[in-house]
């Protein structure tokens, strides 16, 4: 408790320096200096009070932890320079809108020293200015001249001169009068040199109010930049010059920003005070305007056509049919607002604005009054002007509206910048193929908003019997507004009977290429009409590729990669942690790094997108497999060997023996030690797969190791993972056994010590 009084002590403290220092003159400042602002002395003492009282009231709770966020969040809720307008239109219309002209001050500009600049012909000499004098004739002199506190020049051999003001431009005619009652046939020139420094003053509702010491050519707009201008609550439309208590000008910065007028704008002198008064009537305009801000009236009441003048003018997106006026009624008990609507037409620009107005305007509708717009698979998905009677025909009059323009792109890109002899047959193999979007002549579709229940109704039509036989039925009448989508066989999957495929034929048949297959087309009908297979076609190893086969395929393979890995990570983990020495462990390491080793080579993998057609080897008819779009097809020569690779000595083709099996041809090529046999595959040329399992024994009829193959089959024999030798295992088995025993021995031990 006593910290919490002794923090409250504190703010009030704080809060009464504040008040002090709000009222407390500012120093002087230098030529080009500016004061501190009082403001952002006030916020600093603010947030210093705050984080006192947080510590207090943390102190009091016990929670520490918690100062710093809290002290943050509330100094940073707190916006000490918005004017409660600007709070009152945040709060109405959920926008945070600026005070327009005031960021013409702020940036932290500098601003270059006046002393080497031309002096104009208005500037009116003072004490303190120095004249640049030359005279040469009958006499020869050069001297620089200053003016003393009397206004006086003393010169040389013609005495005391008064030059107190006199402007710049009557200077030199003066002292050739004065010169000249002493001296003939001379001439004179003179110039200033360097001026004076003046001291003036910025009050009122300034930023950085205070005196400030500035070179004598500064006027009123030179001193506001370097003051940082008028606070949030001072006014921008009549900042005054005061000298002697008169008004010498009045400026408005408005007129200074919108139209660059600096009429108003005078030289200063000595002694001369700025005066920013408070802000005048303030309005707020937001909405579908170039400069969205809160605007100072010049007077009580403006006309709307002026206010939005001061910011550019309405923009070309603004709908001058309305225009909403939200208006606080002060005659009235509790001033309630009201909102009133007008027309941006000559009359609705003469109405007027008042203080505390918020101004909202709207764009302009964007639904076009004569226009029917086509998108889809067409060549110009754009708006078309409606014409009345317009119909579907004569939306899309020729064909070639609706061939994509990406197709004329892709088709000259294959033969762009390039000659012949840089043209692979590969490439030419793989570029054949349908590079047309084509068109769903079935179906397309109309939307159309219906005026009376404003909801969107869909219009079916055939395309087909609308543009190519000007049916009646479907030629339908468009109006304004109307979306027409032409859809393509990718975008509504059609029917094969109405898309045009291609596959590719190649190897030993008689006629190979690329051909357009017809709907239901089988391998068989295909490779009868390229003129059936040669003499050296090997039917059984025919392989057929798919690319919606491999797609599949690769996703099976990435999740079965990812099963693995996982499977992996956890058996080694389970592994490591159930070793009971370093030899295990070590044992297990290097177990878990040929695993990931295996691994790492099945990512490396890509599925081929083959499908097995399980032919007979001694009778191959192919199935009734109806081919699709993008399929390769390719017949080898028949082969005359037998490969063997992975665990063995002499990874290499065999020649084939009709009689030969699995077991000679592994016994050829040499098992390794680390061979695992029971996990071997046979991979047939037809592309199917024979695995063999532990259970299966190695002779015998119908055994795996018995099985014949066939020319341009495969044998392959994985590494074991586990490589420890069967006495090995056993032992370490023993061991393990041994230690739990001698455990469980010395537990029971230690039991009957203790009963006893």
């Amino acid at each position: 408790m006593h910290q919490l009084y002794r923090a409250s002590l504190l703010v009030s403290a704080v809060c009464f320096c504040l008040n002090t220092t709000v009222h407390a003159q500012a120093p002087t400042a230098s030529i080009g200096s500016v004061t501190a602002s009082p403001t952002s002395a006030s916020t600093s003492a603010l947030q210093t009070a705050v984080e006192a009282a947080a510590v207090a009231r943390s102190a009091h709770t016990g929670d520490t932890d918690s100062v710093s966020p809290a002290v943050t969040d509330l100094v940073r809720d707190i916006d000490v320079s918005a004017t409660e307008f600007q709070r009152f239109v945040r709060d109405t219309t959920g926008r945070p809108l600026p005070l327009f002209g005031y960021n013409l001050f702020t940036g932290g500009r500098t601003f270059p020293s006046l002393q080497n600049v031309p002096v104009p012909s208005d500037y009116v000499i003072g004490p303190g200015d120095e004249i640049a004098l030359r005279i040469w004739g009958v006499v020869e002199a050069d001297t620089s001249l200053r003016v003393d506190r009397n206004g006086q020049v003393a010169i040389p051999r013609v005495g005391v001169v008064n030059v107190a003001g006199l402007k710049s431009s009557q200077l030199e005619d003066a002292l050739r009068s004065q010169v000249g009652k002493y001296l003939k046939n001379f001439q004179l020139n003179a110039t200033m040199g360097r001026l004076r420094s003046i001291q003036v003053f910025v009050v009122g509702q300034a930023r950085k109010p205070g005196a400030y010491t500035v070179s004598s050519l500064s006027s009123l707009v030179s001193v506001l930049f370097e003051s940082g201008g008028p606070a949030a609550g001072g006014s921008m439309r009549k900042v005054q010059l005061k000298r002697n208590g008169q008004v010498i000008s009045t400026i408005d910065l408005y007129k200074f920003i919108a139209e660059g007028d600096k009429s108003a704008d005078t030289y200063l002198l000595p002694g001369d005070v700025i005066v920013i008064p408070p802000a005048g009537p303030r309005v707020a305009m937001i909405g579908a305007l170039g400069t969205p801000a809160i605007y100072e009236l010049s007077r009580p009441e403006e006309p709307i056509s002026q206010v939005l003048s001061y910011g550019g003018g309405m923009l070309s997106l603004t709908t001058p049919h309305k225009v909403l006026i939200e208006r606080i009624d002060a005659t009235r008990a509790k001033a309630p607002r009201s909102v009133v609507e007008r027309a941006l037409d000559a009359k609705g620009l003469r109405s007027t604005l008042k203080d505390g107005d918020v101004v909202t305007l709207f764009k302009i509708s964007p639904a076009f009054s004569n226009a029917v717009t086509l998108r889809g698979n067409v060549a110009a998905p754009l708006r078309y002007s409606y014409k009345s009677g317009m119909r579907v025909a004569d939306l899309i009059p020729e064909r070639d509206a609706l061939i994509q323009a990406d197709y004329y792109t892709r088709k000259n890109i294959m033969v762009q910048y390039e000659s012949g002899d840089k043209v692979s047959a590969a490439r030419v193999a793989s570029e054949i193929k349908n590079l047309l979007e084509e068109i769903n002549w079935d179906y397309a579709a109309i939307e159309r908003i219906d005026p009376n229940d404003v909801r969107t109704q869909l219009i079916p039509f055939n395309l087909g019997k609308a543009i190519k036989d000007k049916d009646p039925a479907h030629n339908l009448q468009l109006q304004p507004g109307d979306v027409i989508t032409i859809f393509g066989v990718k975008d509504l999957p059609v029917p094969v009977g109405k898309r045009t495929q291609f596959v590719r034929l190649s190897g030993e048949v008689k006629v190979p290429g690329f051909y357009q297959i017809q709907p239901g087309e089988t391998l068989k009908q295909l490779i009868a009409r390229a003129g059936g297979m040669t003499e050296q076609a090997y039917p059984y190893a025919t392989e057929l590729t798919r690319e919606k086969t491999r797609a599949q395929q690769q996703a099976n393979l990435d999740r079965a990669i990812r099963r693995l890995e996982s499977d992996i990570a956890g058996q080694a983990l389970t592994t490591v942690q159930n070793a009971n020495n370093a030899e295990s462990a070590a044992a297990v390491q290097a177990q878990v790094a040929a695993q990931k080793q295996l691994l790492a080579r099945m990512q490396s993998l890509k599925a081929s997108g083959r499908i097995a057609l399980e032919l007979k080897p001694e009778r191959p008819e192919y199935p009734d497999l109806p081919l699709e779009d993008g399929d390769s097809i390719t017949i080898p020569v028949r082969p005359g060997f037998v490969s063997v690779f992975g665990a063995v000595l002499a990874e290499n083709a065999f020649i084939h023996r009709p009689d030969a099996s699995v077991e000679d041809y592994l016994e050829r090529a040499g098992l390794l030690r680390e061979a695992d046999v029971d996990a071997a595959l046979i991979i047939r040329a037809d592309g199917s797969v024979e695995g063999n399992t532990a259970h299966r024994r190695w002779f015998g009829s119908g055994g795996f190791m018995s099985r014949e193959l066939q020319p341009g089959d495969a044998i392959f024999v994985p590494e074991k993972f586990d490589r420890r030798s069967a006495y090995t295992q056993f032992i370490q088995g023993a061991k393990d056994w041994t230690a739990i025993f001698y455990q469980f021995g010395l537990g029971a031990a230690a039991i009957k010590t203790i009963r006893d």
